[in-house]
């Protein structure tokens, strides 16, 4: 056993309950944690999809729910690239209202990079927010810092693309925010130029005991990815990098369960301990991350001479954690497997799905065209930016089995609906039925494997009419699909596939249902009667 994961149990011991990492499972990155009308709140990026930033709420830094979500029709992501759109939102509170920072990304062809930063506000995470305030477009990653003098000030990572290195983010910098004319004003000023490990970015400003502390995230999001803590007197610097940077890194331990933590952000609790959370993965045979990247939290304790550092020392994350003072939450190293059904047949759609670079509607997305069905209309291909008819939900567990049931007549082979394990447009697995114009209605895999499409030879032939079932097995790397017809036997569809091309880039794994028409978009549609996500210990 680790020392550190020792540690973290010894002082469960004492009367604590143990926080199991991570704490937000499947795709949650780029966390920002908060205490806010007396809860604890964890936004989280989407990136192209929707709803644009989740938000998660807990009482004890122990169980998360979700707590709602934000920026949905205030964006408009048609045409964004895969791993564009939305990216780190940072989400505060002060006086009586929140506000919420975001980038827009469109773009993120070198040497450029086109990047909006935003700024919405509201008095209640419900709602009503502010019509969207347009910051710059600098760099990425803003947040807002709210300083004892009532000032506001945006810091994001900086661009150069004048840079030589693949790396062009050029360090930290911080521009005063007017809350009246809505507007940046005075000049940026450049607090930070980053260290050796370089790709500076995810900036958080804190006060305590006179100090203006920097937190940033470095290294870059993958396996190098690390936190670094700086320190002023003054909020402009110049800031002192701690002597024992990085503080928290697992770019050096490349066996550890949790990798590529960083983007760190902090909280007090009312008893005046601190905590971190930040994103990490979990890799599968210990390359693939096809769970994305997730959320974790550890606590954190300042040294004598005022340097934030893991409780139980050094710098890797742990798996396990103690819980704040007073939770007295069982001792525990997993989560209970997640299950999710879905039976279509409420007002509206569960805020577990979540869709492609445009919102759920009416139009193409209905529960009130057939009683106790979800009709889609059929959109573009599996492969659009734009109208991508399909509702999915995050993978959670490494291994889980996934089904649906749906009533689909297509007439031909230009129209398709079905199952989707969905990465992004260049990578992912659809089984789906569809029509062959020498045998009618069949059910056949195809596979998108880094940008190179395969039709898969095996077809199964079902009745004209009818129901039809379909569902995924996943464990790891490898998954198996079936289908079934009108309540018949499961048959295999095809032989068992590798899906480590499932993993990478800045999201994870989405389980998903979709109808697809290049016949004549919206000429078709499909009506699903269930849907049941299941995941394995």
């Amino acid at each position: 056993m680790n020392e550190q994961t020792a540690a973290g149990i010894a002082k469960a011991a004492e009367g604590r309950g143990v926080i199991a990492n991570p704490v937000l499972r499947g795709f949650n990155p780029d966390p920002y944690m908060l205490r806010a009308e007396g809860k604890y709140l964890i936004a989280v990026s989407s990136f192209e999809w929707l709803p644009g930033v989740r938000v998660y709420e807990s009482a004890d830094l122990n169980s998360w729910t979700h707590r709602a979500d934000l920026l949905t029709d205030q964006v408009d992501l048609r045409g964004n690239p895969k791993n564009g759109s939305i990216w780190a939102p940072q989400l505060s509170w002060n006086e009586g209202r929140y506000y919420l920072v975001y980038t827009d990304v469109k773009s993120t062809r070198r040497p450029f990079k086109d990047s909006h930063n935003y700024l919405i506000t509201a008095t209640s995470l419900d709602g009503p927010w502010s019509a969207p305030v347009y910051l710059n477009s600098s760099g990425f990653d803003p947040s807002l810092f709210h300083d004892d003098d009532g000032r506001k000030w945006l810091l994001n990572e900086i661009w150069d693309y004048r840079l030589e290195t693949s790396n062009k983010s050029a360090g930290i910098v911080m521009q005063e925010y007017d809350p009246i004319g809505q507007a940046l004003i005075g000049e940026p000023v450049r607090l930070f130029d980053g260290t050796h490990l370089a790709k500076t970015e995810a900036p958080h400003i804190y006060k305590r005991d006179g100090w203006y502390y920097l937190i940033t995230a470095e290294g870059g999001t993958g396996t190098g990815h690390a936190v670094t803590v700086l320190r002023s007197r003054q909020l402009a610097g110049p800031y002192e990098v701690d002597p024992a940077f990085p503080m928290m890194t697992a770019s050096d331990t490349p066996d550890w369960p949790l990798q590529c933590a960083g983007h760190g952000s902090l909280v007090e609790t009312p008893e005046g301990e601190w905590y971190m959370a930040h994103l990490c993965t979990r890799p599968v045979d210990g390359k693939y991350a096809i769970l994305g990247r997730e959320t974790a939290i550890q606590k954190v304790e300042w040294t004598e001479d005022g340097w934030l550092r893991l409780h139980g020392g050094g710098t890797l994350p742990l798996l396990e954690t103690p819980a704040p003072a007073g939770d007295a939450h069982a001792p525990s190293s997993a989560h209970a497997p997640s299950l999710f059904e879905d039976r279509f047949d409420g007002p509206s759609l569960h805020n577990n799905w979540n869709t492609l670079r445009i919102l759920k509607d009416e139009s193409w997305c209905s529960l009130a065209a057939r009683a106790g069905y979800l009709r889609i209309i059929a959109g573009e291909s599996p492969q659009t930016l734009f109208r991508h008819h399909m509702v999915a939900i995050r993978q959670t567990e490494i291994s889980f089995r996934a089904e649906t049931t749906l009533d689909y007549a297509p007439s031909s082979y230009l129209q398709m609906a079905g199952l989707l394990l969905y990465l992004n447009d260049e990578n992912y697995v659809y089984a789906c039925v569809t029509h062959d114009e020498r045998q009618g209605r069949v059910v056949r895999l195809m596979r998108c494997a880094a940008d190179v499409f395969t039709l898969l030879p095996d077809v199964i032939l079902v009745p004209g009419d009818g129901e039809v079932s379909l569902a995924v097995e996943a464990d790891g790397i490898q998954a198996r699909f079936s289908c079934r017809a009108d309540g018949e036997a499961w048959q295999p569809l095809g032989e068992e596939l590798a899906i480590d091309f499932l993993s990478g880039g800045f999201t994870g794994n989405f389980i998903g249902i979709g109808a697809h028409d290049m016949y004549r978009t919206g000429g078709s549609h499909a009506d699903f009667a269930e849907f049941r996500y299941e995941g394995r210990a």
